[in-house]
């Protein structure tokens, strides 16, 4: 068996004031450590010169118990290494627990009082095990990682970690790195249409936080807030988290029917919408509409959450501007993501925040937690200034192309009779519906056993939905893999 590095020791509780012998109190919490786990098999315990010192007690005191618990199989010693916790305990160690209170024992009870949790909580749905959702095939909003410009990348990185300044090491401030929220101020005027200063700028660590923060800062509990039917379970979640009672409002060829929204819940606080691509059905929100919510949002006085997190992929046409560039009532929250051009780990997004409300976001942030990684901030402000972030994102617009017509094409040829594919035309993922009766989440199950991430449709529904289908992510899945998994579902089928 490996050894273990002895680097961090739990916090041993010595009591000179108690009447049992120093040795003895150290024997018995080096027994319970290595019977609850705390101490691993194989783990490096310090010295006893080491430990003396630590603990300031006698040296003699630590011999006594290292000797008593190697006596009974605790610890072993190795040639050159030290002692170590034993690779294997006794047997009679492993009896029930007993919990001892002085000299008498007393049995553990075998029941507990209830586990209480808040039902805002209750509400939520179980997220997928991450570790598992990222293997196989048409796993959703995974971009390409193996294209991405590693080497740039670390490049950049490593100008900044060489001699990271006192500042850079520093908090932060809560709203962001200064420079970075100039960039992004920048970019989102010239490639969104979005008005901002860069002193609206809330860098986050990512969309999620960005609409939990949104709905903290805006709504009270039990506010009434309009969500896309289907739509984002993970602005779904958020807004739970803040309380809120959700209305569905069904989506249509044109985007949220904002009429249904109306007679649904005139009196909803808030409206969260994905216009420039509806996740998950992928259609765009039409002009007409984008008005009309704009013009009850501002006689309301409801905000507005404008969710854009792939926008930067339309295939054939340029990127729609973004609800916020209309809106000349200052209604709209915009929150964006660097997740799905860059990579899910850099774990940086933004808000473009309305002016009056910097001051109560900046302290929501400050509450959350404080405030983004300062180098990665720096990092992407070089990345997006010196022309690598435009020319990865022209970059992947064709590779998802491409990958997006090879998923189309396999899907024709092998499950014709069985999926009909829409929203194709930009972002990452489309969806594929099943014929009517079939359950989604039974395929999903079953191609899950085959490796493959196939989400089903109807976790995006409050309510029953009609019809299931499937999402299927096509980012970060090569041509190859992208044919397997066709075949695959095929089989499930």
């Amino acid at each position: 068996m490996k050894r273990v590095s002895a680097s961090f020791l739990p916090l041993i509780a010595l009591d000179s004031s108690r009447k049992i012998p120093m040795y003895r109190q150290l024997y018995d919490w080096f027994r319970r450590a290595i019977l609850s786990g705390q101490l691993r098999p194989g783990q490096r315990v310090p010295s006893t010169r080491n430990l003396a010192v630590e603990l300031r007690v006698s040296r003699i005191s630590i011999l006594g118990a290292y000797e008593q618990l190697r006596a009974e199989g605790y610890l072993e010693g190795f040639v050159g290494a030290g002692t170590c916790v034993a690779r294997s305990i006794p047997d009679e160690a492993l009896r029930p627990a007993i919990a001892k209170t002085g000299t008498t024992a007393v049995q553990v009870p075998s029941h507990r009082s209830p586990r209480r949790i808040s039902r805002r909580v209750a509400l939520m749905r179980l997220p997928e095990p991450r570790s598992l959702s990222n293997l196989g095939a048409f796993r959703v909003s995974l971009p390409a990682l193996d294209h991405f410009p590693i080497s740039i990348w670390s490049q950049i990185v490593n100008r900044h970690s060489r001699k990271p300044s006192k500042d850079s090491m520093a908090y932060g401030d809560p709203m962001g790195y200064m420079p970075f929220r100039e960039a992004i101020a920048e970019y989102l005027g010239a490639v969104r249409g979005i008005g901002c200063e860069a002193s609206q700028i809330l860098v986050t660590t990512g969309s999620q936080q960005g609409l939990q923060l949104s709905a903290q800062v805006l709504l009270d509990a039990k506010d009434h807030v309009w969500m896309e039917e289907p739509g984002y379970p993970g602005a779904r979640q958020a807004l739970l988290t803040a309380g809120a009672k959700l209305v569905p409002v069904p989506v249509d060829q044109d985007g949220l029917n904002v009429a249904q929204g109306i007679r649904r819940g005139r009196d909803a606080h808030a409206v969260y919408i994905t216009p420039s691509h509806q996740y998950p059905l992928g259609m765009t929100m039409s002009a007409a509409r984008r008005m009309l919510l704009l013009n009850w949002a501002m006689h309301s006085g409801a905000w507005i959450i404008e969710d854009d997190y792939d926008s930067e992929y339309r295939f054939g046409e340029r990127p729609i501007a973004s609800l916020q560039g209309l809106d000349a009532d200052a209604r709209v929250i915009y929150v964006g993501t660097f997740s799905k051009v860059m990579f899910p780990a850099l774990r940086l997004g933004y808000v473009v925040v309305p002016k009056d409300l910097v001051a109560v976001f900046a302290a929501a942030r400050d509450a959350a937690d404080i405030f983004s990684s300062t180098l990665y901030q720096a990092v992407m402000t070089d990345f997006i200034r010196e022309g690598h972030f435009a020319r990865h994102i022209r970059k992947m617009r064709i590779l998802y192309m491409e990958r997006r017509t090879t998923l189309i094409e396999e899907i024709r040829k092998q499950l014709k009779d069985h999926l009909e594919v829409i929203g194709a035309e930009a972002g990452m993922h489309l969806v594929a519906l099943l014929s009517p009766g079939i359950s989604d989440v039974a395929v999903s199950k079953r191609a899950a056993q085959r490796n493959i991430f196939a989400m089903p449709l109807s976790t995006c529904y409050l309510k029953r939905h009609v019809r299931g289908g499937l999402i299927l992510g096509y980012g970060g899945v090569s041509s190859q893999q992208i044919q397997e998994g066709v075949r695959s579902l095929a089989m499930c089928l």
